[in-house]
Parts: structure tokens; C-alpha cells; sequence
């Protein structure tokens, strides 16, 4: 692999030159532990198409996930075809999602898939004495089959049934979007945003890995040994075979053949991983080494998930209203707003830790209101399609480029047109369906510990000696973890009086991110401290010189070919999801300062030359 320095401070570029070899125009001071593509580069087309494939295999777990949990509230029941056309449907409109929020909305390179924030309010609805699944209240011996029998599983009577819960909550997921797009496109998010330091970031990120632990570990759980052997491969292809490189065949016109060198660990540890640990798995279930399902170690065969693969489709086009038209009830609007918020706080803090893994540096307010905005649009379209879900950015999707260092957005665009395209092709989709539990399970412990270890690396910012910010941070952690887990095992605690605050309260205060990053937030801006203490001022210096690129690094949440245009204009200084918007309140004011006559005069001059100045 050959090395070329061609200017002072050179980003990150690599590409295959005549010679045949990988060319890598890197900094000065480049390291190994650096990326191999930041946001704006382009790698070659088939290094995008096989690591946008691995994004949309780390996001397949999760995706898959939320139709699967939803499957016996929704009363789909035992029709797979119905089954298999929502989850068909989910990973299409993640794909929409995906090249929009990364081609306009915050321009990141950052999944979009289904949200867990939305289950919650889901279920409740669904809960309704008038959404009841009859086939639930039979298993139950709640229904009468005598006087009321119910219909064979995939008749048209079966899918009306289930069709008209989908409507009930497509119609809930459209109405509540309408809330998110505003909150992104009129600036309120990124006005909040201006209180926010590295004390209300952490635990925000940090719980966004830890309190997914026990998702990771239910899988795992299937089978421990699988779930080891596979962060085995990951930390073998990411770590101790990084600086390996592939002898690769070529052919040219002008030289014929030639060879060059991949860093293929490097590139696709966790492609790699997965292939490796789901073959030695087939391996196993064909000698007999798993026992039969139903014991302790049967989720690690291969085989049985097969018939998926047999009443698959091979191809469907998913569109907008194809299980009829949405309905709307005040309640269930409301109660699926509650998704919507704690969708947000995930994201803006999924935002902030996939700008620092991809080498950009953290997001402008612009690009935050226009990238919550985008999302809300996802979740408008999600509800058109019918998906059951919404849409949010991707925590896992965040830990792979931690793993590979590949953090260019075409990677992930072209991972989006992967799950657009797969979408439509059914029995693609569903030979992945077959991955081992315990593998999915092994991925998920490495990649999540990731966003944790991401959220706890801006406590670098932050005097750690300083008895305030462990306060502060110790409590925001530890209750963030705490009352969630109390409100999941205490379910009807919560009774205002109004189902539509309920259901409010209750996704809202279950939610770890948000109670860690509220509690964070509160604390950080209510308790005194310094600038430099509470880490505000090294913080905000980041957004001028993270990636070594000055202020034009800003650039990289630029909108593509008409931002010159825009520029141009007058009246986008006033729009909160435009570069150059400039707020009413400049940023200074809401951060804290000290009494005046604690301010040495120096001082202050010194601190106004480092602020940072907001408007784009």
C-alpha cells in the first residue's frame, strides 16, 4: 500500500491510480488510528456498495426487530406474506429516509431505520378495549369461537383485520410527524441546542449504548459461546488484523493486469465478522452440534428460519396507502407524539456522536433543526407507506463507523439505495432473516459498547478535577438508568387522570436519554461553574477546528449544488435550517457567565476572542 503526501494538511482522500496501487493523500500528522474516508470523500464505487451493504447489514437487526415485536399486537398472527410485506416495507422506507436525511436533511453519515421510541405509544393504542386482538383474547379463553369464530390466518377477512390496526396507527404517525417537521424547520430544537455542553452530551450518548444492554444480551443470551466467537472476528478483523492488506488482481486497458493492495479488515471487519461466525454456524447445524429448538443453544442453527425463504415474494413494489386509508383519533395522535420526543432527543445526540466518529465537526444549529426536520419527514412518509414504525437516525449504524473508520457519506447513501432496492426484493431480504440470533446478539455488544465509549470521550473537554462536573455527570448516569427501569417494571404508576398524558409521561420518563440528558442539562446550566470548567469553551473551539480543516470543515452540512444560490439570498438569513441563518439571540447569552466582579478584565477579552459565534 502506497502512501502520498501531496500538500500540508491534505484531508483524507484514497483512491486506485494507474500503478495499480491504493493511493492515500493523508495530513502530516496522520495516524493510523485516523479515518480512512471522512464525510465528504468518495471511495471507489464497489468499496461503497460493499461497505453501504455492511451499514445495511449492522441495521438490519433493529429494523427487523420492531415488525417482529409488533407482530401480535398488530394481529397479524400467522400471516407471514402480510409479515413479510411490513418488514419489506419498513427497510424501503428506511432506505427513502436515508438518502434524504443525508443528501438534505443533516448531510451525516448516518442511518435511518425504525425507532423503538415509537413501540411504547404503539402497544398502548393498540391496548384499547376497541384494538384488542381476537386471536389474543382466544389464547387467553377471553373469546367465545362458538358464537364468534375468527377467520383462517391469510384470508381477506385475517388481513382487513390487521390492516385497520396498521391504519389506526399510520394515521397517529402521520399527524404527530407534522410536530417534528415543524419543531426542526422553525429552529426551536436548535434555540434549546444553545444551552447544551459536553455535561448534557454525555449521559445523552453514553445511555443511548448502555440502555440498550439488554437487547444485546437477550440475543446473546441464545448462545454465549457464538456470541463471543463473533466479537472475536470483529475485534480480530478491526483491531489485530487492521494493518493487513489483501493482494487484489486488476485489469486495466492501458496495463493489463496489475495487482494492488486492500485493507480489507480494515474496510469490512464487521461484513467479515458476521460472514464468518453465521458460516461456522451452518457448519455446526449440519454436524449436529446445537440441540433441537426449544433448548438453551438452539438459537444459534441456521435452520430454523428457512421457511422464510420459501413464502417470500420475489418482488414487490411497497406504496403509499396499500393497506388502505389512515385514520386519526386525537389520543392516539397524542400519545404517539410522545415517540416523536423521545425520537428527537435520541437524535440529536446520535447527530453530535456521528460527527465526531466521522471526522466532521459537530453539527451548526442549522444543520441540526434541518436534519430533525428531515426526520420528521421520514416519519411522515413511514405512516404513508404503512410501515408501523417511524423512522429515526441509527445508533448502530454510528458504532460501525467507530469499527471500520469509513465515515463518507456516499458510503451510507449508497447503503440507503441497498435497503431501497432489497426493499422490493422479498427472498434477499429474507435469506439475512436466517442470521443466528447470537451472532446479530455478538455484533450488538461491540457496536453499542462503541456509542458509549463515543458519549464518555467528550468528558476530554471537561475538568474532570472538578467536584461540580462529577456531581453532574455521576447523577445524570446513574438516574438516567435508574427511574427508566423503574417506570418499565412500575407500568400503571403513572395516572393523571388523562390517557393522553399517561401515555406522554410514561414514554417520555422511560426513555434513559432523555432523563440522563435532562438531568445533565438542568444541572450543567443551573449550578455555577466557569467556562473552562464546565468544558464549554474547548468544546464549542471544536466546531472551528475539528478535522483540521478551520471553518470552512462547516461546509460538510452545506445543502449539495444550490448553496451558492441560497447564499445569495436576503431572506435566508431568517431561516433556521440555512447556513447563513442568523439567530435573533446570539449564543453568547445563554451560555453562563461568571458574576462581574469575579471577571478579570483580561480574562474576559481573552474569552471573547475564543467564543463561538453561531450564526452560519
Amino acid at each position: 500500500m502506497t502512501c502520498t503526501s501531496r500538500k500540508e494538511n491534505e484531508s483524507v482522500a484514497t483512491g486506485i491510480t494507474d500503478g495499480g496501487t491504493i493511493e492515500v493523500q493523508i495530513d502530516e500528522a496522520k495516524t493510523d488510528h485516523q479515518l480512512l474516508y471522512r464525510v465528504d470523500d468518495v471511495p471507489p464505487w464497489y468499496l461503497s456498495i460493499l461497505l453501504g451493504f455492511q451499514h445495511y447489514l449492522t441495521a438490519f437487526g433493529s429494523t427487523l426487530t420492531v415488525p417482529l415485536v409488533l407482530r401480535e399486537a398488530m394481529c397479524i398472527y400467522e400471516d407471514r406474506v402480510g409479515l413479510s410485506e411490513i418488514i419489506s416495507t419498513i427497510f424501503f422506507v428506511s432506505g427513502i429516509s436515508t438518502i434524504l436525511q443525508t443528501t438534505i436533511g443533516v448531510r451525516l453519515p448516518i442511518i435511518q431505520g425504525a425507532t423503538f421510541s415509537f413501540l411504547t405509544p404503539t402497544f398502548t393504542i393498540l391496548a384499547l378495549e376497541k384494538w384488542q386482538c381476537p386471536y389474543n383474547l382466544a389464547a387467553k379463553g377471553e373469546w367465545n369461537l362458538t358464537s364468534n369464530p375468527l377467520p383462517a390466518a391469510g384470508s381477506p377477512e385475517h388481513k382487513e383485520m390487521w390492516q385497520a390496526r396498521m391504519r389506526e396507527i399510520q394515521g397517529a404517525i402521520m399527524v404527530s410527524s407534522v410536530f417534528e417537521i415543524v419543531i426542526g424547520f422553525t429552529g426551536i430544537m436548535g434555540l434549546v441546542l444553545q444551552f447544551i455542553g459536553p455535561l448534557a452530551i454525555v449521559p445523552t450518548i453514553s445511555l443511548i449504548g448502555l440502555s440498550l444492554f439488554k437487547e444485546a444480551a437477550d440475543l446473546a443470551s441464545q448462545q454465549w459461546y457464538i456470541a463471543i466467537m463473533t466479537i472475536f472476528f470483529i475485534a480480530l478483523c478491526s483491531q489485530y488484523l487492521k494493518k493487513v492488506s489483501i493482494p487484489v488482481c486488476r485489469i486495466t486497458r492501458k496495463e493489463g493486469c496489475s495487482m494492488y493492495k486492500l485493507p480489507i479488515f480494515k474496510l469490512f471487519p464487521i461484513l467479515l465478522a458476521l460472514l464468518s461466525a453465521w458460516m461456522i454456524c451452518g457448519i455446526l447445524t449440519a454436524a449436529g452440534a446445537f440441540p433441537e429448538e426449544g433448548q438453551w443453544g438452539s438459537g444459534a442453527r441456521t435452520d430454523t428460519k428457512l421457511d422464510v425463504l420459501r413464502k417470500a415474494e420475489w418482488f414487490r413494489f411497497p406504496y403509499p396507502g396499500q393497506w388502505g386509508t389512515p385514520t386519526v383519533s386525537v389520543s392516539a395522535v397524542f400519545g404517539m407524539l410522545a415517540g416523536v420526543l423521545a425520537s428527537i432527543v435520541e437524535s440529536v445526540g446520535d447527530y453530535y456522536a456521528c460527527a465526531k466518529l466521522a471526522g466532521a465537526p459537530p453539527p451548526p444549529v442549522h444543520a441540526l433543526n434541518r436534519g430533525i426536520g428531515i426526520e420528521g419527514l421520514g416519519c411522515l412518509l413511514a405512516g404513508a407507506w404503512g410501515s408501523g414504525n417511524g423512522t429515526t437516525s441509527y445508533s448502530e449504524n454510528i458504532g460501525a463507523i467507530g469499527i471500520t473508520r469509513v465515515g463518507s457519506r456516499r458510503v451510507v447513501q449508497v447503503g440507503g439505495l441497498v435497503m431501497l432496492i432489497l426493499g422490493c426484493l422479498g427472498k434477499f431480504g429474507a435469506l439475512f432473516v436466517t442470521i443466528p440470533d447470537p451472532v446479530i446478539g455478538g455484533l450488538f455488544m461491540v457496536t453499542f459498547g462503541m456509542v458509549v465509549a463515543v458519549g464518555l470521550s467528550n468528558l476530554q473537554f471537561v475538568d474532570l478535577s472538578s467536584s461540580r462536573n462529577i456531581f453532574i455527570l455521576g447523577t445524570s448516569i446513574f438516574f438516567g438508568l435508574s427511574f427508566p427501569n423503574w417506570m418499565k417494571t412500575h407500568p400503571g404508576y403513572i395516572d393523571t387522570g388523562s390517557d393522553i398524558a399517561d401515555q406522554l409521561l410514561s414514554v417520555l420518563l422511560g426513555t434513559s436519554m432523555f432523563i440522563g440528558g435532562m438531568t445533565g442539562f438542568i444541572l450543567d446550566n443551573t449550578i455555577p461553574g466557569t467556562l473552562e470548567e464546565r468544558g464549554i469553551r474547548k468544546w464549542r473551539e471544536t466546531t472551528v477546528t475539528s478535522g483540521g480543516g478551520g471553518e470552512s470543515d462547516s461546509s460538510v452540512y452545506d445543502l449539495p449544488f444550490i448553496q451558492k444560490y441560497l447564499n445569495r439570498l436576503t431572506v435566508t438569513q431568517y431561516l433556521p435550517f440555512c447556513a447563513n441563518f442568523r439567530p435573533f439571540c446570539r449564543a453568547r447569552k445563554y451560555m453562563y457567565q461568571p458574576p462581574a466582579s469575579s471577571v478579570d478584565p483580561q480574562q474576559e477579552s481573552e474569552k471573547n476572542m475564543h467564543v463561538v459565534d453561531t450564526r452560519m
